[in-house]
C-alpha cells in the first residue's frame, strides 16, 4: 500500500513538473512574439502608414492591446503598462474620430482604455468612451441600406462585434447601467437573427461575414463561405463578453448557447494535418491552408471553455494542444515575427497568399490575436 501511494504522488510531482515546463516555454513564446513587436513599434504613439496614414488608435492597433493586457494578467512587467498608457494618454483615452462615432473599428481601443481604468482607475480613461456609447445609443443607422434606419443596426459585419460588444459590457460592469448590456444585446442579436435574415447559420454553427456573403453565396466547391479570422471575431467576443457578465444572467446563457455551438462546430474544421484553422473553414478548394490568426482566436475561446468546464478536456484540450503546437512549429520565427497571418479583408481571399515568411499589412492586430489564445492556452495548462 506504502509503495502504492509513493508511486502515485511521484506521478503527481512529474505530472506537475510537466506542466509547469510546458506553461513556461508557452511564456517564453509569448514573450518572444511581443518583444519582436514591441522593439519593431517602440513608440506608440506613431501613426500606421498602409496606403494611407492612419492613427495608431485604429482598430487594428486596439486589438494588439487587447492581447497585451491579458499578457500582463500572468507576465505583470510594468514597461507593458508604460507602453499602454504612453499610447492612450497620446489619444487622450478617446475613440478614434472622436465621440460621436459610431463605427465599432473606432470604437475598439476603448476596451483597453476601460481594462486600464478597472486596473488602476482614473475617470478621464473612460469618460469619452461613455459619451460615445450614450450617443449610439439613441442613433439609429441611416449609413447602411440594410441596415434600415434600425436603431440597433450598428454592426452591419460580425468582426464588429468583437470591435464593440465586450466594450459595452465593460461599461455595464464599471457603471452596474444595465442601459449598456441591453443595448448591447440587442445590437448582436440584431446582427445574429435581423439582418439580411440573420449572419448566423445556427444550423451549421457558423457565421456569414457580412450581407455579401449569406446563402445563396458560395465557394466555389458549392459550400457555404466561412471566414475563419471573422468567425474568431465573433468567438472571442462572446468569451470577452462571458467574462464580464454573472453566470446567471440571461445575456451569459445566451452567448453561452451559440459559443457552444460555436466550439463544436470550429472543432470540425480544424486541420489535422497541422493543427491550424484554413481561411475558408470549410472549404479546401477555396483558399484553404494554414492561417495564424483565426487559430489563435479558436484557441482563446476553446482553451478558456475547458477551464470553465463547459468543453470537455477528454475532446477538447486535444485540439488546444495541436493548436498551439502547430502555431509554434509553423508560425513563430525565431525572432518572434509570426508567419502566416492573414492581413486585413474581409473574406478568406484576402491577402492572399499566404505563407510563412509574408508580411501581412498589419502586424498589430495578429500579434494581439496570438497573445489572447496564447495567455489562455498558458492558463489551460499551468
Amino acid at each position: 500500500m506504502k509503495k502504492t501511494i509513493l508511486t502515485l504522488l511521484a506521478l503527481a510531482m512529474v505530472s506537475v513538473t510537466f506542466a509547469q515546463d510546458k506553461a513556461n516555454d508557452v511564456m517564453k513564446t509569448l514573450r518572444l512574439a511581443n518583444d519582436y513587436f514591441m522593439a519593431k513599434y517602440a513608440d506608440p504613439t506613431l501613426p500606421t502608414n498602409v496606403n494611407r496614414v492612419r492613427p495608431s488608435s485604429l482598430w487594428t492597433r486596439a486589438v494588439y492591446y487587447e492581447g497585451l493586457m491579458a499578457l500582463y494578467e500572468i507576465d505583470p512587467q510594468e514597461r507593458y503598462i508604460d507602453y499602454t498608457d504612453r499610447w492612450a494618454n497620446f489619444h487622450q483615452w478617446t475613440p478614434r474620430n472622436g465621440v460621436r462615432t459610431n463605427d465599432a473599428d473606432d470604437q475598439c481601443c476603448g476596451q483597453t482604455y476601460a481594462d486600464r481604468y478597472m486596473q488602476s482607475g482614473g475617470e478621464e480613461k473612460i469618460a469619452k468612451i461613455i459619451e460615445n456609447l450614450n450617443n449610439q445609443m439613441k442613433t439609429p443607422n441611416t449609413h447602411k441600406p440594410e441596415a434600415k434606419g434600425a436603431l440597433y443596426g450598428w454592426w452591419t459585419w460580425i468582426d464588429a462585434i468583437q470591435m464593440a460588444m465586450p466594450l459595452y459590457m465593460q461599461i455595464y460592469k464599471i457603471t452596474g447601467e444595465r442601459k449598456y448590456a441591453d443595448h448591447a444585446m440587442k445590437m448582436y442579436l440584431w446582427s445574429r437573427d435581423t439582418l439580411v435574415g440573420g449572419l448566423f447559420n445556427e444550423k451549421e454553427g457558423l457565421w456569414w461575414r457580412d450581407k455579401d456573403y449569406v446563402a445563396p453565396y458560395t465557394t466555389p466547391d458549392g459550400k457555404n463561405c466561412y471566414w475563419s479570422r471573422g468567425n474568431g471575431w465573433v468567438y472571442a467576443a462572446l468569451v470577452r463578453c462571458m467574462n464580464l457578465l454573472s453566470p446567471k444572467d440571461r445575456y451569459y446563457k445566451q452567448l453561452k448557447k451559440d459559443f457552444l455551438l460555436m466550439s463544436e462546430a470550429l472543432k470540425n474544421c480544424q486541420r489535422q494535418e497541422d493543427g491550424l484553422w484554413n481561411p475558408s473553414l470549410v472549404s479546401y478548394a477555396d483558399f484553404g491552408g494554414k492561417e495564424m490568426t483565426g487559430t489563435a482566436l479558436f484557441l482563446y475561446g476553446m482553451s478558456w471553455g475547458i477551464q470553465k468546464g463547459y468543453l470537455k478536456a477528454k475532446i477538447y484540450k486535444p485540439v488546444c494542444n495541436r493548436a498551439w503546437e502547430g502555431l509554434v512549429r509553423d508560425c513563430v520565427h525565431p525572432d518572434g515575427f509570426l508567419g502566416w497571418a492573414q492581413g486585413t479583408g474581409k473574406d478568406p481571399s484576402a491577402g492572399q497568399p499566404l505563407s510563412y515568411t509574408k508580411v501581412p499589412d498589419f502586424e498589430d492586430y495578429g500579434t494581439g490575436c496570438f497573445l489572447l489564445g496564447g495567455v489562455e492556452y498558458y492558463k489551460l495548462v499551468k
